[in-house]
């Protein structure tokens, strides 16, 4: 079990003696930098189906008859209407089933919801409908079924839901199954000849996360807790500025009655991986609200990201985007958002936040103004948000954008414009090939990439802006999906982060989460179907990461092999002479544990010395792997969610009149945590 209390590690360097090539040294003694409690944490995107049909527990597509083609998503038969003058301002469709007339034909629905229904066995699932009769009273039939048994035997699970008002109510009724079946669908079927009108047809597992009505999937959130992450930044990504200023992300729809929440087309509806899915959209129910309750629910700060007035640069030109003199309503939406999370409950977005059922408020910290923005377009822009937000909430952090590129001449034009204006962080983002995070490129990408790998950090400006690395993933060069290889780089790249944590204060891996039916971009961090997940090995890198963050930075150095004095001590990041070995470490308050991290991505076990200058007893440290028993191109799956999960174990603290020696012989391509007590 990972414990948070138990595995904690300091950011620093080791030291390596003369006699021996693998020598460290952990200077315990003496504290660092303070490691910020946001420093690991988790960014969502609704890319991947990561939203509808993932994290967020509606199990109904278009369940408002609001796409485009209002019945995208249903299959209606016998005798039926869609209409546009329904309850819901901003959802108006609704459909009415009438009597077919001729007793041998039926009036009803089928959803496919998102890949299949997936229902397990003996679970309750919520069916809920906004519904009226049309004369007198009426009533449906809902079902689960499996289409792939015949006639009667389709039907697996059924209810009768009578409607008995003429005004439009809401019904709700439980259906529990007794088989478990991922490619179910809901059947609805009109019971006698009285009509009917149905709007916002739901379906929820009673077992959502929080047992919300509105809720997360259970086992989706659950492992979002479990990494106990410090920061959850939200919503994205590139569906904040959207494919045009009109489908970008806005907050103020995503607030209020789920069933009054408009639709939005998803960026990413056009960009799967030679696939099409023309019903990608945004229904909105995992709005705002949700997502700062979930992120008090993980104990993570939340950190929302909104638009500057930008469409995405990528795709459009200048006249895309809002003019100067147009970008009020996009800062007041700042301002606005800010109120609502922050704002008493008789302020004007604080009380619609208490209505919502959370008076107290959550506290917001930061706020994010672009994504992935570059170039004067952008920083001309994002200079009235800043003197805004500065004016009214001066104690708001305000998070900018180095733009898509992690190095080069925008990229640092960006830094340089966000330095100017005083932004409190910079967001950078780097999708890179594995030499990349290992600080190893060929001589024709040194001058590309002259400032990689897990010393990326050290030469950074100590008075600037701090760091947000708030999207970065290892993609393997040709071999894009989560595999072992590239989460063990991941593992090593980030003993750099965690050493210069007085200049990194925030890091998420990108994107969080995949459905296995429906994907456009991987890797990513947590995958899933209609009724199972599993976690991958780069999961597992970040929650051993998360779970032993500490609190100050630990110095830990090696022997400079070009120093033939052996006096200069330089971070053990894969140079030469470390035999492919990063690693850092830290001290947790809290536990009073130094807690060492060591990445071996060289392809032979290597034994270690470290010297625990500061302590002289014995002892044992409890240690953590992540290693591999096959291919290097393994990887968790539906299938099979454990092959590859850290494993306990111990390693021995020899005592010394001088300092304590941790003695280990590490795995080839491993990664290994060390808790020791002091």
């Amino acid at each position: 079990m990972i414990r948070k209390t138990i595995l904690s590690l300091t950011a620093g360097f080791l030291s390596l003696a003369a006699t021996s090539q693998n020598v460290m040294e952990v200077n315990t003694a003496k504290l660092g930098a303070p490691i910020q409690p946001t420093m690991y944490g988790i960014f969502f995107e609704d890319i991947n189906f990561a939203a509808d049909g993932g994290l967020y527990g509606e199990m109904v597509k278009n369940r408002s008859f609001e796409f485009p083609q209002h019945l995208m998503g249903w299959q209606a038969f016998g005798k039926y209407e869609l209409k546009d003058d329904g309850p819901f301002e901003r959802c108006p469709h609704y459909i009415v089933l009438n009597d077919p007339e001729h007793r041998e034909r039926r009036t009803g629905l089928v959803n496919e919801g998102f890949f299949g229904i997936g229902v397990k066995k003996g679970e309750s699932y919520r069916f809920s409908v906004w519904a009226k009769a049309l004369k007198g009273k009426g009533a449906i039939r809902v079902q689960l079924i499996n289409e792939s048994s015949m006639g009667e035997h389709q039907q697996f699970v059924e209810q009768t839901l009578d409607i008995t008002s003429a005004d439009w109510k809401k019904y709700t009724l439980t259906l529990t199954p007794k088989i478990t079946l991922k490619k179910a669908k809901l059947r609805i079927f009109l019971k006698g000849q009285n009509a009917v009108a149905l709007e916002h047809i739901s379906l929820f597992p009673v077992n959502t996360y929080k047992q919300r009505e509105n809720g997360m999937r259970q086992d989706l959130a659950k492992a979002l807790e479990d990494l106990h992450p410090g920061v959850f930044r939200f919503p994205g990504g590139c569906i904040v500025e959207g494919t045009t200023l009109d489908t970008r992300y806005q907050w103020k729809n995503t607030i209020g009655p789920v069933e009054n929440r408009p639709l939005n087309k998803n960026r990413w509806e056009d960009t799967f991986d030679f696939r099409y899915y023309p019903d990608y959209y945004q229904s909105y129910g995992l709005g705002f609200y949700e997502f700062f309750q979930l992120s008090e629910d993980i104990g993570a700060e939340p950190l929302p990201v909104l638009s500057v007035g930008l469409a995405c640069q990528f795709q459009n030109g200048p006249d895309a985007h809002a003019k100067m003199d147009e970008l009020q309503p996009f800062i007041q939406d700042c301002l606005d958002l800010i109120e609502f999370a922050n704002g008493p409950a008789d302020s004007k977005w604080g009380k619609i936040r208490a209505e919502m059922g959370h008076p107290a408020p959550f506290n917001m910290k930061f706020i994010g103004v672009g994504n992935e923005q570059w170039d004067d377009l952008y920083y001309e822009r994002l200079k009235p948000f800043v003197e805004a937000i500065r004016a009214k909430y001066p104690d708001i952090k305000i998070i900018g954008t180095s733009g898509p590129d992690s190095e080069g001449k925008m990229f640092d034009k960006g830094w340089q414009a966000m330095k100017a204006q005083k932004a409190d962080l910079v967001d950078e983002h780097y999708y890179r090939p594995e030499h990349w995070f290992l600080g190893t490129p060929d001589a024709k990408e040194k001058e590309k990439w002259p400032n990689c790998g897990a010393l990326r950090y050290d030469s950074y400006d100590r008075k600037g802006p701090k760091v947000f690395a708030g999207e970065y993933a290892c993609h393997g060069k040709g071999k894009k999906w989560n595999h072992f290889e590239t989460s063990l780089y991941e593992a090593a790249f980030m003993t750099g982060i965690e050493r210069n944590a007085d200049i990194v204060h925030m890091a998420t891996y990108a994107p969080l989460f995949a459905h296995v039916d429906g994907w456009q971009w991987r890797p990513d961090m947590i995958w899933y179907d209609q009724t199972q997940m599993f976690k991958t090995v780069s999961y597992y890198v970040q929650q051993l990461y998360c779970t032993n963050a500490g609190t100050n930075v630990l110095t830990l150095n090696t022997a400079d092999p070009n120093d033939a004095k052996g006096k200069k001590r330089v971070p053990v990041a894969g140079q030469e002479g470390m035999n492919g070995l990063f690693a850092s470490a830290v001290y947790d308050k809290t536990t009073n544990e130094v807690i060492i991290k060591i990445a071996n991505t060289s392809k032979q076990e290597q034994a270690i010395t470290v010297n625990l200058k500061g302590m002289k007893n014995g002892g044992v440290a409890e240690t953590l792997t992540l290693s591999h028993n096959g291919s290097m191109d393994d990887e968790n799956s539906i299938a099979k969610p454990d092959l590859i999960t850290p494993q306990q174990g111990t390693a021995t603290i020899a005592a010394d009149r001088k300092h304590a020696v941790l003695s280990d012989r590490l795995p080839a391509m491993s990664f290994r945590i060390y808790r020791v007590k002091k």
